[in-house]
């Protein structure tokens, strides 16, 4: 008999095979990506001969009642002809037609990601120019809808490429860019629990438990190298919070976290780990290292004034434990007083 193995379990078959798998795989991510594209550049066509055939006819309301039962009449199987559909086409539309000076640039970008997505963004922005940044940041990372929701719900437009920094005069201009536009301020860890006077220690431990919540937070690039890690120079021990590396700026990043206001000094003590991070971790292939301080607070003119002469790049930013609530919602909400008293009317009821 012979002692070969199953053609199933052999190895160059298994390698063939998984790389027709990968391959099938790819093209079924293209073709849905290409009927995705085709089936709202159709609706973006739709849109606006509908919007047309409002402005110019004489049909009325029932207009998008007659359209719809006549193209389902037509095309049975195909949901996205009901009235609301044809409404939600028509508000889609309307809602990136009202900035012209990207529209263009929008049309381009829209087709690309699903229907949904499309939906969730103009439900939840203001004005185009927030919406087309959740487009491109969608289309680049693939977020799925509730990451979307989460980015949107967190003001990621809003915090994105606030942080005080010495990037413009430590890093190349394209560098400089990139890491500017990498950090936030503020950065938003609702998904702790946590009160306002956690120790660093304890933020640092509930960041490492929640790392993926964290990545997500931190942003696209980052991957998580360690916390507490260990270097020594001139014979005394030092301990970073925590380290990551950035993918896009092939760099290592020391975040350090202050449970306090931001002081002078924070920065001082930044510049010198990374000075010790570029001479025994980093390698020939590795970009500067650059360091991130997280406080709980800052004053921004003494954060730039601290960073102004560093050679090292570092930026400051804050961070929340929750979301600040809006502030037309703030005087809708019982005070303590308030709900006290509702509390000892209830009970006096009983």
């Amino acid at each position: 008999m012979s002692n070969q193995k199953p053609i199933s379990q052999q190895t160059d078959y298994k390698q063939w095979l998984g790389h027709i798998k990968t391959s099938f795989r790819q093209r079924q991510l293209k073709a849905a990506v290409a009927v995705n594209t085709t089936l709202l550049e159709f609706y973006w066509q739709l849109g606006g001969e509908i919007v047309e055939k409002q402005q110019l006819s004489q049909w009325g309301e029932g207009f998008l009642i007659q359209l719809s039962q006549d193209l389902m009449a037509e095309f049975p199987k195909i949901k996205g002809f009901s009235k609301r559909n044809l409404e939600l086409i028509r508000q889609w539309y309307l809602y990136w037609n009202q900035d012209l000076a990207i529209t263009q640039q929008a049309v381009a970008q829209i087709v690309l990601i699903p229907w949904g997505h499309n939906q969730t963004i103009i439900n939840k922005c203001k004005v185009p120019g927030e919406a087309l940044f959740y487009v491109n940041a969608t289309q680049q990372h693939g977020w799925s809808r509730n990451v979307l929701i989460h980015q949107i719900e967190s003001q990621l437009w809003q915090r994105k490429g606030n942080a005080v920094s010495n990037f413009h005069h430590t890093l190349p201009p394209i560098q400089s860019d990139l890491a500017k536009q990498s950090l936030k301020d503020p950065y938003v860890f609702d998904f702790l629990s946590l009160t306002d006077d956690v120790q660093e220690r304890e933020l640092e431990q509930a960041l490492v438990k929640h790392i993926t919540e964290f990545l997500l937070e931190l942003g696209a690039g980052f991957a998580y190298v360690g916390k507490q890690v260990h270097l020594v120079v001139g014979e005394q021990d030092f301990y970073l919070d925590l380290l990551f590396y950035h993918l896009k700026l092939r760099c290592y990043v020391v975040i350090e976290l202050k449970a306090t206001d931001f002081t002078p000094e924070h920065a001082g003590k930044l510049s010198f780990y990374l000075t010790a991070v570029d001479r025994q971790i980093k390698t020939g292939h590795d970009n500067p290292t650059i360091g991130l301080l997280l406080c709980k607070t800052k004053n921004k003119v003494i954060a730039e004034y601290a960073l102004s002469d560093i050679n090292k790049p570092i930026g400051v930013t804050e961070y929340q434990l929750t979301q600040a609530l809006p502030e037309n919602l703030k005087s809708s909400l019982p005070s303590v007083e308030e709900i006290e008293q509702e509390l000892a009317k209830e009970l006096g009821d009983d």
